[in-house]
């Protein structure tokens, strides 16, 4: 039906995107999926043993972070400083953010807050968070 306007249905969806597109860049919004505004930007994923969390922070000293862990829960603490510029200097762009931030993230499932270990290196946080052995998948033997 669509053809016989004289449009085919390709065009037709590369002109939705075209328009989703505008709509995007007039409210603001990016194709990227990370929420504007929400930091630092992470991925959360399970491996089996452990959940683990990958945050960016670049530039900034790992240990001005404070994280804290809980059964179910991380809590992403510190401070992006403003950066230093020349009082002359005009600014053509600022997008970088700075100032404090906390990001609080609901873990899928319960870990032991004892064992999490931090890293950090080339500006991304990696946060491994052993998973409880209550959380642990267990086989059970059927008796017959």
């Amino acid at each position: 039906m669509l053809a016989r306007w004289g449009y085919g249905l390709p065009d037709v969806w590369s002109q939705m995107d075209r328009m989703g597109r505008e709509m995007d860049q007039l409210f603001g919004r990016t194709q990227s999926s990370a929420r504007v505004g929400v930091y630092p930007a992470l991925n959360l994923f399970d491996d089996g043993e452990s959940i683990v969390l990958r945050a960016e922070v670049p530039g900034m000293d790992p240990k001005e972070l404070e994280i804290n862990a809980t059964g179910k829960a991380l809590t992403i603490v510190g401070e992006r400083k403003r950066p230093e510029v020349d009082e002359q200097a005009s600014a053509h762009r600022r997008e970088r953010g700075y100032g404090k931030f906390r990001r609080a993230i609901s873990l899928p499932q319960e870990i032991d807050p004892d064992k999490v270990q931090a890293n950090y290196k080339l500006g991304v946080l990696e946060v491994i968070m052993p998973k409880a052995e209550a959380a642990k998948p267990r086989k059970i033997e059927v008796a017959s």
